[in-house]
C-alpha cells in the first residue's frame, strides 16, 4: 500500500502552495463533473477544514505547475506534480465476469467507439473491411465524409467478450475499456500507452499484461496469428492481467490508499505534521 501511495504521489520534498487556484477543504464545491467532485470530496473531507489543495478536473494530459490532485497524467517525463487519485471511478472501474474461455472465443479482433481521433481513424481505414476484424465507429452524429463508411452498430461489452482480441485505444488520455478488458478472458491489444491513472498504466508491461501493437497497427494481424498459434502465452498474459486487476477490487483498501495519498500531500505541503 505504501508503494502504491508513493507511486501516485511521487513528491520527495516539501513544497508550498501559492494562493492562486488553491481550495480549502471547507470551501470545496463542484466545479466540474459530478463524479469528479464526489470522488475527491470522499477523500479530502477526512482532513481538517483549513487544509488547502489544488486539483484539475477532467482528462488531464499536462502536468500542473504545482502539485495538484488529478485523474490522469503523462507516463513519461517529470510528472511528480500530478498527484493521482481514483477520480471518475464509476466510468473507469467497471470490471467484468467473463464466462467464455479464451480458446472458445472468436479468433478475431474487435473494437467499438467514437472515431474522431487520428489513431481511431487509422484503425478503421486499415481494418474495417478485414475479415479478421470487427471494428467500427458508433458516433453517427460526428462522422463526416468517408468516415461515414465506417459507421456501424454499437456492441455491448458482453458481445465484445465473444472475441479473443479486444483493441484498446487511448482517447484524450487513457482508454476507458483497458480496465475491463484486462479483467476478462480476452487478450488486450493496444499501442504504446502514453497516459496513466490510478490503474497505474505506467507499470504495465507489454507482453506480460497486454499485447503492444505498433502505432500504425501494421502488425495487428501478425500478432493475432501469433497468439492463435501460441495460446499458452496468451493465457499467461490474460492471467497476469487478471492478477493486476485484482488489487483494485478491495474497496476498503482502495479508499485507505486514497487517504494515504492525500495525507502525504498535506504533510509535504507543510500543513500536517508527520504521524499527526
Amino acid at each position: 500500500m505504501k508503494e502504491r501511495r508513493d507511486y501516485y504521489c511521487k513528491l520527495q520534498s516539501n513544497f508550498q502552495l501559492t494562493a492562486d487556484g488553491t481550495t480549502r477543504v471547507s470551501d470545496f464545491k463542484k466545479t466540474g463533473g459530478r463524479t469528479y467532485y464526489y470522488d475527491l470530496l470522499r477523500v479530502v473531507k477526512h482532513f481538517p477544514k483549513s487544509f488547502q489543495f489544488k486539483y484539475v478536473n477532467g482528462d488531464v494530459i499536462d502536468v500542473p505547475d504545482e502539485p495538484s490532485f488529478v485523474k490522469s497524467r503523462p507516463i513519461n517525463g517529470k510528472n511528480s506534480n500530478s498527484i493521482l487519485l481514483k477520480l471518475n471511478a464509476i466510468r473507469h472501474y467497471n470490471f467484468v465476469e467473463d464466462k467464455i474461455p479464451f480458446l472458445n472465443k472468436k479468433q478475431m479482433a474487435v473494437w467499438r467507439g467514437a472515431g474522431f481521433r487520428p489513431n481511431r481513424k487509422l484503425l478503421l481505414e486499415k481494418y474495417f473491411h478485414h475479415p479478421l476484424c470487427n471494428v467500427g465507429r458508433v458516433d453517427h452524429h460526428i462522422a463526416e465524409g468517408k468516415q461515414r463508411d465506417y459507421l456501424t452498430d454499437s456492441m455491448t461489452i458482453d458481445e465484445q467478450l465473444e472475441y479473443r482480441y479486444i483493441i484498446s485505444l487511448e482517447g484524450k488520455d487513457v482508454a476507458t475499456n483497458l480496465k475491463w478488458i484486462m479483467s476478462s478472458n480476452s487478450l488486450c491489444f493496444t499501442p504504446k500507452l502514453r497516459y496513466e491513472t490510478w490503474f497505474m498504466e505506467g507499470k504495465l508491461i507489454p507482453g506480460f499484461h497486454y499485447v503492444e501493437v505498433k502505432d500504425d497497427f501494421s502488425d495487428l494481424i501478425e500478432k493475432m496469428e501469433y497468439y492463435n498459434n501460441h495460446t499458452k502465452e496468451a493465457l499467461d498474459i490474460i492471467h497476469n492481467a487478471n492478477l493486476w486487476v485484482s488489487q483494485f477490487k478491495n474497496a476498503k483498501q482502495e479508499h485507505l490508499i486514497s487517504l494515504m495519498v492525500a495525507d502525504k500531500y498535506f504533510e509535504q505541503s507543510g500543513q500536517k505534521q508527520p504521524n499527526d
